[in-house]
């Protein structure tokens, strides 16, 4: 006896049944639909879920403010000499890159800095990159908690005074789909392309 004559005889209630039966297990058998991200799929991650920390402007933010646009939130400081400079190259031209779907990219930036981060240095350093970035401004007590809630590391390695130190911080970068759930990590290094072609897919999901 074959699935269509049972569904044939079947009564509406038993057809709603059978066929979600059949999805449950399409979906356990990986036959359903899944983005091909050339990030790193985390999606239904347990941690980088929550934040509120005022933006240079001193505006309190969360991550749901920003429902309806692709998130890419990445950790780092504005004396870092290459990683963060880059990351923040690469994240403006993965804007451009998308043409008018640009203005539903949301970059974030917080600071693992916040000693030396003040409001004005971080207002002008993202307004090199885009005017549209927000820096995100945790205070000294904050970073520990933020940071073990994202999974973030960082550490302070001092210099040749006091105030010449540097900072070890994790390089890759979240990216957070129009519902605000953390969806793929990019390593640091996977460049502009790769980054707009995964936003691409985040945004098509929406559509």
């Amino acid at each position: 006896m074959t699935i269509e004559s049972i569904s044939s005889r079947a009564t509406p209630r038993r057809r709603l049944l059978l066929a979600a039966a059949l999805a449950s297990a399409c979906w356990l058998a990986g036959c359903g639909d899944k983005p091909a991200f050339k990030g790193v799929d985390i999606t239904g991650a347990d941690y980088g879920q929550q934040l509120s920390l005022p933006d240079q402007e001193g505006r309190q933010r969360q991550l749901s403010d920003f429902k309806g646009r692709v998130v890419v939130l990445f950790f780092g400081y504005t004396q870092c000499p290459d990683v963060c400079p880059t990351s923040l190259s690469e994240l403006a031209q993965a804007r451009r890159l998308l043409g008018s779907d640009g203005e539903r990219l949301q970059g974030l930036f917080v600071s693992v800095d916040p000693q030396r981060d003040t409001p004005e240095i971080m207002r002008a350093y993202m307004a090199s990159f885009d005017a549209g970035f927000l820096a995100l401004l945790p205070t000294p007590a904050e970073l520990p908690a933020l940071a073990k809630s994202f999974k973030v590391y960082y550490k302070q390695v001092q210099g040749a005074t006091p105030t010449s130190y540097t900072m070890d911080h994790s390089a890759g970068s979240y990216v957070y789909d129009t519902q605000g759930r953390l969806r793929v990590y990019h390593r640091y290094g996977s460049g502009a392309e790769a980054l707009a072609a995964d936003v691409r897919l985040l945004l098509a999901e929406a559509r």
